[in-house]
């Protein structure tokens, strides 16, 4: 896997939106951030730009990422925020003049269009909090996407107690991303390859029912086969089967987010760890997906990169 260059002061860092409209004001904590970090911020015309739910058409999406990735003087690429869109105009990407100047490509939930992609064609991407969310974050996480950013070392480590937990060691090249996002990417060019990795996975704002549909999904297409380990973030805001959300009678699904994924992964011995501080929360810890990790889990879960 291609490492990434790691940034210095003075280097420019680029931000667009490949999914969801947003404004300037929303991401100015994020300018303010990288600033304050000595960086210089280039702001993408998809900032501010709109076309019903999207940040401008798919062609003009595409176009203003494609900018990005062929200006060599940009040094990273952090997507405004997620939403849906990103796998519209992934086809439409060209990545010759990126594999000239590798540059890192950051963002999580729908950006994981972007890191499995990437990770096909064999380049490390940072799954980490995005401009729309950088503000709410804990201390932790944004230290956390500033030490991966400037190469700095860092590990995670974690209270895990969880019954549902599996014990174990593993080490492999850290993938994965949104769980929902994997799952429609199954069957296609960005697909990504699980064999002897440590997988990497959360989600929000889903049924209960359609998590245990992704799983077995994931399942069928071999991705657990031989999986090194499983790391499961932030499942949260899940929906159940009630009158609540439209649903005539209720109907509960009977097990959590949780249950599902572990039953799921029951029949197999790779260590898995749950609660994991990354996803769709406030405690978003930056993930160099791609990179070599060690995973250790036990009273504690500890995940440590290794030289990149």
């Amino acid at each position: 896997m291609i490492s990434i260059p790691k940034l210095k002061k003075g280097d420019a860092v680029a931000i667009v939106s490949t999914a969801r409209k947003i404004s300037k004001a929303e991401i100015q904590p994020a300018i303010d951030l990288l600033e304050s970090w000595g960086l210089k911020t280039v702001i993408g015309e998809t900032i501010g730009a709109e076309e019903n739910q999207f940040a401008g058409n798919d062609a003009f999406r595409a176009s203003d990422l494609q900018r990005m990735l062929d200006n060599s003087t940009i040094k990273a690429i952090w997507c405004a925020r997620g939403g849906y869109g990103t796998a519209r105009i992934i086809d439409n990407l060209d990545f010759t003049n990126f594999k000239k100047h590798p540059k890192w490509i950051v963002g999580y939930s729908d950006v994981t269009v972007l890191h499995s992609h990437l990770h096909k064609l064999g380049y490390e991407t940072l799954h980490a909090p995005m401009p729309i969310d950088i503000e709410k974050q804990s201390k932790e996480a944004v230290s956390c996407l500033k030490r991966a950013l400037f190469g700095e070392a860092f590990t995670i480590q974690y209270d895990s107690r969880d019954s549902l937990s599996r014990p174990g060691m593993a080490a492999g090249e850290l993938v994965g991303g949104n769980l929902s996002i994997l799952y429609s990417l199954c069957g296609s060019a960005s697909a990504i390859d699980t064999r002897g990795k440590v997988l990497f996975i959360e989600d929000l704002d889903e049924y209960l029912y359609h998590i245990d549909r992704m799983m077995q999904n994931l399942k069928r297409n071999g991705y657990f086969n031989h999986l090194a380990g499983l790391i499961v973030g932030g499942m949260n805001a899940m929906r159940d089967n009630t009158k609540a959300f439209g649903f005539k009678t209720d109907n509960p699904y009977g097990k959590t987010a949780k249950e599902i994924i572990a039953e799921a992964v029951a029949e197999y011995d790779f260590p898995v760890c749950f609660d994991f501080p990354a996803g769709h929360t406030n405690d978003n810890r930056a993930l160099i997906m791609g990179r070599k990790v060690s995973l250790e889990v036990g009273d504690f879960v500890q995940l440590t990169y290794k030289s990149s």
